[in-house]
């Protein structure tokens, strides 16, 4: 099982870009998938999950309303939409999937086993 990331890179503060993360060798019908980032000289956060199933969101409180996650089936995918970004934004954004079942999704790093090499993002 295999995810890559794309879509990263410099953007001014307030400007948008959409990271993609696409699956291989499993098929994300009814995982948790996450996205979490690692800003410099911080520890990795969550940012946003999604339940592939039913398309159950959620988000941390510093990107709601300004982040979207979500998934193209078809393609294996997930996304995260960013918009209205900060300079804070600025770190490694990794993908993560749980393969096991359950649509219970949380921020807990732990419970993802696939992780991606991840995509930096620059805001300035």
């Amino acid at each position: 099982v295999q995810l890559v990331e794309s879509g990263g890179g410099s953007v001014q503060a307030g400007g948008s870009l959409r990271l993609a993360c696409a699956a291989s060798g499993h098929t994300i019908s009814r995982n948790c998938m996450g996205w979490f980032r690692q800003g410099p000289g911080k520890e990795r956060e969550g940012v946003a999950v999604i339940y592939t199933g039913v398309g159950n969101t959620y988000y941390t409180d510093f990107v709601t309303g300004r982040f979207t996650i979500s998934r193209d089936s078809a393609k294996n995918t997930v996304y995260l939409q960013m918009n209205s970004l900060k300079s804070d934004d600025t770190a490694v954004y990794y993908c993560a999937l749980r393969t096991g079942a359950g649509s219970r999704c949380t921020f807990d790093e732990f419970v993802y086993n696939v992780w991606g090499q991840g995509t930096q993002v620059t805001v300035s």
